[in-house]
């Protein structure tokens, strides 16, 4: 993350919305960013092309889509967002991974901010399978909010893996989003390294990268931490006691694909731990990369997908307040 000027606030229609688009207003007053508010209803979308009367299911569609609108311009209403510019869309369209992926180019989002969709009171955050595909194929940081206020001034902390090359490089891009997310934020920011090898030379190796790290970034030693073991079993408790309120992290790593990190850890800190979480990305998949460009655009010879993908951000569009455009997308004529 470069810069942080745009920033997609995904609501589900919950309780959950409003803290949701506090903590928003909060990040865009603090660094100057607008916001894109945006609601889809996929479970109708889905419902809906299944009908077997296409005048009723039309109707259905467009009296969702209304509804949804509704809800969000109250809900940007009652924020009071003086000085913050918020534009609201509905849609009803599906998946929903996909239906935020591109609506995420289309608006130019460097940052999508989103409740959980299992989020209960009782459990916390709690993933389905629409967010764990969100979490590898978002093409931007992505923001999994729950509705604990953060203190203040904020307490965030960076996890990060200094364990080879391909490691530091992913560190490097989760720390500089960090510092510039803290600093708009004017948050204080620690840098947490669990460094699993028994060999003392290595950790001692990695240790003076992760200060390195530190210092280029013009971060103080004292917040670094740097515990022995397996990320697995000493994350979480070194974490809790401090009581952070947003914990920063590698969405995908370079070992086992689908993450070392998100996954298994994400999955145990999140349980254990009451705070917000940002899953900070490094580069995606090739695969993913082509899936959210246009067909036409996937198989060009000699392409970069991701670089594709980036000249395309903004002009790919979903088709968004468009009811005609939606509607032949879901149905056909």
């Amino acid at each position: 993350m470069h810069r942080l000027i745009s920033i997609l606030v995904v609501a589900s229609g919950s309780r959950a919305d409003q803290a949701l688009l506090d903590k928003a207003l909060f990040i865009a007053r603090r660094i100057g960013a607008q916001i894109h508010l945006f609601s889809c209803d996929a479970q109708l979308a889905h419902s809906l092309r299944h009908s077997c009367d296409p005048s009723e299911a039309e109707k259905a569609w467009n009296d969702g889509v209304t509804d949804r609108q509704a809800y969000l311009e109250s809900l940007r209403a009652g924020a009071q967002p003086i000085g913050i510019h918020i534009a609201v869309e509905a849609t009803c369209d599906g998946p929903l991974c996909d239906v935020i992926n591109r609506k995420a180019l289309e608006c130019n989002a460097d940052l999508v901010m989103k409740s959980p969709s299992g989020a209960h009171p009782l459990r916390g955050l709690a993933f389905d399978t629409n967010d764990w595909q969100l979490m590898r194929t978002c093409p931007v940081a992505l923001m999994l909010v729950r509705d604990r206020v953060w203190q203040q001034p904020p307490r965030f902390a960076a996890l990060v893996d200094m364990g080879d090359s391909a490691g530091e490089r992913v560190a490097e891009t989760v720390v500089h989003t960090s510092r510039h997310l803290a600093l708009g934020c004017k948050a204080s920011l620690d840098l947490i390294f669990s460094d699993p090898s028994v060999d003392e030379e290595i950790r001692e190796r990695r240790a003076r990268a992760l200060a390195s790290l530190a210092r280029e970034y013009h971060l103080s030693e004292a917040g670094m931490h740097v515990v022995a073991g397996d990320p697995h079993e000493t994350l979480a408790e070194v974490i809790a006691p401090r009581d952070y309120d947003v914990i920063l992290l590698g969405a995908l790593t370079h070992r086992r694909g689908f993450a070392a990190l998100v996954g298994t850890l994400t999955n145990q800190l999140v349980e254990k731990l009451g705070c917000d979480f940002v899953l900070v990305k490094h580069k995606l998949p090739e695969e993913v990369c082509r899936g959210l460009l246009r067909p036409e655009a996937q198989d060009v010879p000699g392409q970069d997908p991701e670089a594709a993908l980036q000249k395309v951000a903004g002009k790919h569009r979903l088709g968004g307040g468009h009811a005609t455009v939606l509607w032949q997308s879901l149905f056909g004529d």
